[in-house]
């Protein structure tokens, strides 16, 4: 049913193309239209008229859905407290190094973490607590405690999602 709306406006304009172009041009088919046509076609071409300007825009505004801002709802769920936080810390922290698009973090030196697979909080914590892959370019226990527990948690919820 969807492709047929969809499909409907654009057979119907064709139609119409098909029309002026086969009577001469839009003033000849004017003149067709308002002398020559029948009653059929004096009704088909204001239908065809009102069903491009006023039903497409109608199914269209009517099959928008809950869609909000133009970008659809990617979780139902409110971020905890930690989350929160782990991300004010991770822009604070690591943003200048660390790419992460949830923080529209766009950093350079260290790895894209949109681009790590397999990110897990216990994994994110051990790269804090030991700097990093053991590169030297990230400072070991960079964060402590629960800084270091809400970043993690906030980059395993964030990560390439």
């Amino acid at each position: 049913m969807a492709v047929v709306l969809i499909l409907l406006p654009f057979l119907l304009l064709g139609v119409a193309v098909m029309f002026i172009g086969f009577s001469g041009g839009p003033g000849a088919a004017r003149e067709a239209y308002l002398t020559r046509g029948g009653k059929a076609f004096k009704i088909a071409i204001p239908v065809i008229y009102v069903g491009l300007g006023i039903v497409v825009p109608a199914v269209v505004i009517a099959s928008r859905e809950d869609h909000t801002g133009g970008t659809p709802k990617t979780s139902e769920q409110v971020p905890s407290a930690d989350v929160e936080s782990g991300k004010d810390l991770f822009r604070q922290t690591c943003a200048s190094c660390h790419s992460l698009s949830a923080a529209n973090a766009r950093g350079v030196t260290g790895p894209n973490l949109d681009q790590i697979g397999d990110v897990t909080p216990k994994r994110i914590e051990d790269a804090i607590r030991v700097g990093g892959t053991g590169q030297k370019r990230m400072p070991a226990q960079l964060l402590r405690g629960q800084d270091a527990k809400d970043v993690a948690d906030y980059v395993a919820a964030t990560a390439g999602k």
